[in-house]
């Protein structure tokens, strides 16, 4: 099962295909936990994590005007991280979270190509068809990538 680990009870998060494109659905038990899934998500759709250490920590801050704009902003900064500074993450941790900004922080290294095992490229985080929803269980976000 995708985004699955060892005695995890919940899925992190489900690939859905569309189009061109593609795109996932993350899960949480809150929301700080739905938004750090979905960038887990993001970079295991780019390369193996497993292959990635958590050598690096970068502090990340995003602000937008409402949480699905929010995700947009969140996702689109570690992709700029991604090609600016070549970092590729494998672990967040969702600091401080409201319906406008975002604080969090990020753990992974700088992407090596003889060891990590880079997969299809992402060029960003798209508004079409996002959702930010709850139901009885938990928090989800959708969010469809521009491949």
């Amino acid at each position: 099962m995708p985004g699955s680990g060892c005695g995890e009870r919940v899925k992190r998060f489900d690939v859905i295909e569309h189009t061109a494109d593609t795109g996932i659905v993350a899960y949480g038990a809150d929301l700080k936990e739905a938004f750090a899934n979905a960038a887990y998500a993001m970079f295991s759709l780019m390369a193996d994590l497993e292959c990635v250490e958590e050598k690096v920590c970068r502090q990340i801050e995003v602000e937008a005007d409402d949480r699905e704009s929010l995700v947009v902003s969140w996702l689109n900064e570690l992709l700029y991280l991604l090609d600016v500074e070549r970092i590729v993450f494998r672990r967040f941790n969702v600091v401080e979270l409201s319906d406008t900004s975002l604080k969090a922080e990020g753990w992974g290294e700088r992407l090596d190509a003889t060891r990590h095992n880079l997969k299809s490229g992402i060029k960003a985080a798209t508004y079409h068809m996002l959702r930010v929803a709850k139901d009885s269980r938990q928090h989800s976000i959708r969010v469809i990538f521009d491949v």
